[in-house]
């Protein structure tokens, strides 16, 4: 084939961890579990207040939204990252001055 040759689609899932995972998506939700395991211990007496059970899980669920995977993205974290990268970082103004602009300013002149 000359040294020409086909990428797969999915080449990079080999650097991932479970095909699906970078590290930092891991820490994130390993964070959101443990300080989930904390908040269990540490209020395991007050679990009959349902709003108290509902708030220790929250930490583990909001990190596993994060990290989910989902079509078209890597998962919801990098979703929001590009988001924020499109929106407040990279913001680019483009000025269209077409034919229609300098065809306007030549009949003025005449």
């Amino acid at each position: 084939m000359d040294g020409n040759y086909l990428i797969p689609a999915n080449a990079n899932r080999g650097k991932l961890y479970f095909g699906y995972f970078r590290g930092i998506d891991l820490a994130i939700f390993s964070i959101g579990v443990l300080i989930t395991l904390i908040m269990l211990f540490v209020f395991q007496n007050e679990m009959q207040n349902t709003w108290l059970a509902v708030s220790t899980l929250i930490p583990a669920g909001i990190a596993g939204l994060l990290v989910c995977p989902i079509p078209y993205q890597h998962n919801i974290l990098v979703l929001l990252q590009e988001i924020y990268r499109y929106y407040f970082v990279n913001r680019q103004t483009y000025i269209w001055k077409g034919w229609c602009g300098s065809y306007g300013d030549e009949i003025r002149k005449k």
